[in-house]
């Protein structure tokens, strides 16, 4: 593992995408007291990075992870970090948020989405940049097919309608094909 945290200040962005996609395999190996102890910043510090390929792979391994490691050990170490992120004065770092909720809602429970999960994207339904707005609206497609109908009456479809009378052309178009998956 020593290896791996020295290598990973890499300026050359394959060397830390190799080790990204070694980081599932070494957090089984060495276990969930080891990963939290030694990988999970580095891990985490993997979604700011500025190469996307990183950010990307690293987004993906929070889903393996997840599956290593557990519900319980996701909700405690990683996804108030990632909901965190939210909140970052970097555009990028905002739409990792999203990126990342599309990826952990695939292993979280309905109640988590709904909880944790909506608020944040409802909460960025309101950034300034629109790529951000966009990507909001492609999160809420994704994450509706797990929500009650209740959520998505008061929460999903408020903010999609808000979304869908936006100045921004992309923002409301992907708001409309948002909304067509609610109904």
């Amino acid at each position: 593992a020593e290896v791996s945290t020295q290598s990973t200040g890499d300026p050359k962005w394959r060397v830390r995408l190799a080790i990204i996609e070694h980081m599932p395999l070494l957090a089984e190996q060495l276990g969930v007291e080891f990963f939290d102890e030694k990988l999970n910043s580095l891990c985490m510090s993997w979604l700011v990075d500025g190469v996307f390929a990183i950010r990307s792979a690293a987004t993906s391994n929070l889903k393996r992870l997840v599956a290593i490691f557990g519900m319980e050990w996701a909700q405690n170490t990683i996804i108030t970090k990632v909901l965190s992120m939210a909140r970052d004065p970097n555009y990028l770092h905002r739409m990792t948020t999203l990126f990342a909720i599309n990826v952990l809602a695939e292993v979280c429970p309905p109640d988590v989405i709904t909880k944790f999960m909506v608020p944040v994207i409802s909460n960025l339904a309101n950034d300034p940049v629109p790529n951000v707005r966009f990507n909001v609206a492609k999160t809420m497609a994704k994450i509706t097919p797990a929500l009650d109908a209740h959520t998505i009456e008061t929460h999903v479809k408020p903010c999609l309608n808000r979304l869908y009378t936006d100045d921004d052309n992309d923002v409301k178009y992907f708001s409309g094909e948002a909304l067509v998956l609610c109904n």
